[in-house]
């Protein structure tokens, strides 16, 4: 009898962790196809804005070296800036002393591709993308902006801001060719689940 019951327990698991994953991939392609109107990787199909929100991540990547990933959405930034589809750039990510500091790092790779430090703001506490997105509109009063970002980033960005009556629209950045890990490369699809998840719960 215990024996079938722990049959019984493993395989109501399995089916739990299954629907789940195919929850989290439905949500992710669907953020995708939501999202895609509103993202170009040519600044001229995009409109002119006051402000472009840089989502953040890690300086420094799992090998040691600067983070691709953060590499390529400056160089988008920048080139954004360059292009004059914005006058100010809203560099947001996370701070966390001693010394890791994710929108200082930012600003000062900003300014090495050209971008005035006048142009740019910080903001420290961009802990999540959620956050980053929220924290745009209350605490820098933007309602209308382009998100900086890599296209599976910006789907989320996007539907989180136009489900807050945000206009947003998305320049993307260029991709790593190959992912960190598999971790890099899954983590998408619990984010997207998580981004229902959040407006439900806002």
């Amino acid at each position: 009898m215990a024996t079938r019951l722990l049959l019984y327990a493993l395989l109501a698991a399995g089916a739990a962790a299954l629907i789940l994953v195919l929850l989290a991939w439905a949500a992710e392609r669907r953020l995708d196809r939501l999202s895609a109107p509103y993202i170009s990787d040519d600044p001229a199909r995009l409109p002119d804005v006051e402000f472009a929100l840089v989502l953040g991540a890690a300086p420094i990547g799992p090998e040691g070296g600067p983070n691709r990933y953060l590499v390529y959405r400056l160089d988008a930034a920048a080139a954004l800036w360059h292009a004059g589809k914005v006058k100010r750039l809203l560099v947001s990510g996370d701070k966390r002393p001693p010394d890791y500091d994710e929108p200082a790092a930012m600003e000062a790779g900003l300014i090495k591709r050209g971008v005035p430090a006048s142009a740019i703001v910080r903001d420290e506490l961009g802990v999540r993308t959620l956050a980053s997105v929220q924290r745009a509109e209350a605490e820098f009063g933007q309602k209308r902006m382009i998100i900086v970002s890599q296209r599976f980033h910006l789907s989320r960005a996007i539907f989180l801001a136009r489900e807050r009556d945000i206009e947003a629209w998305g320049f993307e950045a260029r991709d790593v060719a190959r992912a960190y890990s598999i971790f890099t490369e899954l983590r998408r699809y619990p984010s997207a689940l998580r981004a229902y998840f959040d407006v439900w719960a806002d």
